[in-house]
């Protein structure tokens, strides 16, 4: 059943609110009005965000990778002299791209696909992958080796990215080279 207030259009207040409900204003538009904002200061940027070498890929919420990094983190398999650190900031890079270019944040089928397609997440990768990786995710968790991410993310094509996590498995581990972009062909 509806209260006396409820009736007649006004909503109840509780007795210990500091203003009136109905004698007081509660807001005023302001005098001025200013004008719409627009980016014109030196540093905005028109359009899409630029691309190129060592740019990265822009996206909502990345840093979301990083827990879902640490959560696939014990399922990685190492070989001898490798670290997770270094896995985890090589492939957060792919995952990454992989989600800015569907323009959302990451998701776990990010991370998953860029840990597949290097061989962490299976137990017996092959011994050519083992050796790619371990030379080129060397150092990738050092922040002073930028530049070793950045080429890992770039390495990999836009094909292997837009893949689902099914196709990726699909065609891993026999075309693994192709899957990274080192599936290099030289016209005759």
């Amino acid at each position: 059943m509806l209260g006396r207030s409820a009736r007649n259009g006004a909503m109840a207040a509780p007795k210990f609110t500091p203003i009136a409900p109905l004698t007081e204003k509660w807001y005023e538009s302001p005098d001025y009005v200013p004008d719409a904002w627009e980016a014109d200061r030196p540093g905005e940027i028109e359009g899409r965000q630029p691309e190129g070498p060592l740019l990265g890929y822009q996206g909502p919420d990345q840093g979301y990778a990083l827990l879902l990094a640490r959560r696939i983190e014990p399922d990685l398999v190492l070989a001898d002299n490798e670290r997770a650190d270094d896995a985890v900031a090589g492939c957060l890079g792919i995952a990454l791209r992989r989600a800015s270019m569907f323009g959302r944040a990451p998701v776990i089928h990010d991370l998953r696909i860029a840990f597949t397609i290097w061989g962490f997440l299976d137990p017996a990768p092959p011994t050519d992958l083992v050796a790619e990786r371990r030379r080129r995710f060397e150092g990738a968790a050092d922040p002073h080796h930028y530049n070793v991410v950045r080429e890992l993310a770039d390495t990999v094509p836009e094909a292997t990215l837009r893949s689902t996590p099914q196709q990726v498995l699909g065609a891993y581990p026999a075309s693994w080279r192709t899957l990274l972009g080192l599936d290099v062909t030289v016209p005759a």
